[in-house]
């Protein structure tokens, strides 16, 4: 039965519908040493950099990119307590104040991702047994485009995807996918353009987290002799990239290589089938392995016969010995660095980061980085809250989304109350995240 009600606004009582926004105060402010590291920005007055950071992260953790959302909280007492802030900057100021200042913001807040991971205690986990025996972590590497059509801003170009642009690149250390940096770059602009730079500073940064064995995955964009000689000189680690079919890899050409070593066929489907092929080159820099694989299709996907067979070629080069990993266990290991795609797909949807909310572009690529940083303490809270017994009912999944986070965590009702000079959270009988939240408060000793 639909009861009327009357609707009512207290003068004295205060709630808040973003109660998660606690534990992200608590990662920025305890958990990195941002508020000491920005302090080498020099202001003689206006509010202190650690408060535009805290203010926009805030904002990403409910998945708003925005900067006129500020305004929104500038009388949120909740807001601003949750998060440490002195004073919350206007979205124009905010705008400003990162616009003067992103070049020297962003090398700070690269320094943080893995600090914030470290200092959390956030588990690094490896490949699955059935994929690599010998446990190597991924360190997944990859470009993705942002559509940006229809807008003026610096660095929006013709990206590969037929849309105008940014083609921002991003590294994933893990199973869980923890962000060791993404960097912006102009839609136009080529994968290994620039790249050995990126790829020396992302692994500096998993180093600070694991010294376990990593394994590099590459797409063919990066198929390139800096890249495998810088990977090389790096110790424990090893590398699968995806080869780039040039005019010396065609399949007329490596098919009698194929009939000479008399390679087994194995057939996928009726009509479809395929045979591998390892070679080891020999290199100054260490020895490197190029799996190829011909696909032969005589039959389409609904047994339409062709006239004659059609023929796919496609490689790996990869560090990984002969003896330990067979040519299939090579392609089956570089097919699961798709997962990647599911994290560029949180990015853009679940943090609001499509279409960036700046033209400049030095001040959407310290945008980009601190999405990164609200990332990975989004993804800390989902892998230590919403996988448990306690956790409010979900499919069982080994990872969740970022914007299942927020809906359970961060956007959790509470009633903030003072009593006795302290100040407490009053969370309500059905709130389905309490439990889950409480111990991950209680964790870090923060109740």
């Amino acid at each position: 039965m639909f009861v009327k009600l009357k609707i009512e606004q207290s003068d004295t009582e205060f709630y808040t519908p973003v109660a998660g926004l606690y534990f992200v105060g608590h990662a920025i402010n305890k958990q990195t040493t941002l508020g000491k590291s920005l302090r080498k920005i020099k202001k003689r007055h206006g509010i202190t950099n650690i408060d535009l950071i805290r203010t926009y992260c805030g904002l990403l953790a409910q998945g708003k990119s925005d900067f006129d959302a500020t305004d929104n909280h500038r009388h949120d007492r909740w807001f601003r307590q949750s998060l440490g802030i002195k004073q919350i900057p206007s979205a124009s100021r905010l705008r400003q104040r990162f616009n003067e200042d992103a070049t020297e913001l962003i090398p700070l807040i690269e320094d943080s991702l893995p600090e914030v991971l470290r200092n959390l205690g956030a588990p690094i986990t490896p490949l699955p047994e059935k994929l690599d025996k010998f446990h190597h972590i991924p360190l997944d590497i990859d470009v993705f485009p942002m559509d940006n059509s229809k807008t003026k801003k610096e660095g929006v170009q013709w990206t590969y995807k037929q849309f105008h642009g940014y083609a921002p690149i991003a590294a994933y250390i893990g199973a869980e996918g923890w962000c060791m940096g993404c960097e912006l770059r102009p839609g136009s602009q080529h994968s290994q353009n620039d790249f050995i730079g990126f790829l020396r500073s992302v692994l500096h940064r998993s180093r600070r987290l694991t010294q376990a064995p990593l394994l590099v995955r590459l797409d063919s964009g990066h198929d390139a002799e800096e890249s495998r000689v810088e990977i090389s000189s790096y110790k424990q680690v090893d590398h699968i990239i995806k080869l780039n079919p040039r005019s010396q890899y065609t399949w007329q050409d490596w098919l009698p290589r194929f009939e000479e070593r008399r390679a087994q066929w194995h057939e996928l489907r009726p009509g479809k089938e395929f045979s591998t092929l390892s070679i080891i080159h020999e290199k100054e820099y260490g020895n490197q392995r190029l799996v190829l694989r011909i696909i032969k299709r005589t039959t389409d996907a609904v047994g339409q016969m062709f006239l004659t067979p059609d023929y796919e070629l496609e490689g790996w080069w990869t560090t990984l010995a002969e003896e330990n990993y067979s040519d299939d266990e090579i392609i089956a290991l570089y097919q699961d660095h798709a997962t990647s795609e599911q994290f560029h797909s949180e990015f853009k949807t679940d943090l609001d980061l499509e279409r960036l909310p700046s033209g400049k572009f030095d001040t959407n690529d310290l945008v980009m980085c601190l999405g990164a940083l609200v990332y990975n303490i989004l993804r800390y809270m989902g892998q230590s809250c919403l996988l448990g017994p306690d956790a409010p009912v979900r499919h069982p999944a080994k990872r969740r989304r970022l914007k299942t986070v927020m809906q359970e965590l961060i956007f959790m009702a509470a009633r903030l109350l003072k009593k006795s000079h302290q100040h407490r959270l009053r969370f309500g009988c059905h709130c389905p995240g309490f439990k889950s939240f409480h111990q991950l408060l209680h964790k870090h000793a923060l109740c």
